[in-house]
């Protein structure tokens, strides 16, 4: 998750054994927040999809939806949603839709951003701005 701040160059985040780009004037905001999911498999849960290691991962273990839910203690102004997929890896489990949504509690969420995944692999950024043309 990013957020604005500033400078005007691109940096790397080596994450696994993939590279993240993402631009340098966005702030890495997961950090700040309170993460849970709908469910997860013993030892696949919250911390796997937060550890920076490729080789983890979320696995849920319960009827869909699986959600991952991301709380803030006050009000960002998000611009970037960046996940890891691998298709060739996950098969059946990679999802095919990513909803983001927000509000002020879990009663008034609505959508802000949906995305149809095709076979994905690798980083996917979800640009929650205008103006971004991802």
């Amino acid at each position: 998750m990013a957020d604005s701040s500033e400078g005007e160059e691109e940096g790397k985040l080596a994450i696994g054994n993939q590279v993240l780009v993402v631009d340098e004037d966005l702030t890495e905001m997961g950090k700040k927040a309170a993460w849970t999911v709908s469910s997860c498999k013993p030892g696949n849960g919250v911390v796997s999809l937060r550890d920076d290691n490729l080789d983890t991962y979320w696995q849920s273990d319960g009827a869909q939806p699986h959600l991952v839910n991301i709380q803030f203690q006050k009000k960002v102004k998000l611009q970037l949603v960046v996940v890891y997929v691998d298709f060739k890896l996950d098969e059946s489990y990679t999802p095919s839709k990513i909803s983001v949504r927000a509000g002020d509690g879990f009663h008034n969420l609505k959508e802000i951003k949906s995305v149809d995944l095709d076979k994905p692999t690798g980083w996917v950024h979800i640009s929650l701005s205008g103006t971004d043309p991802r």
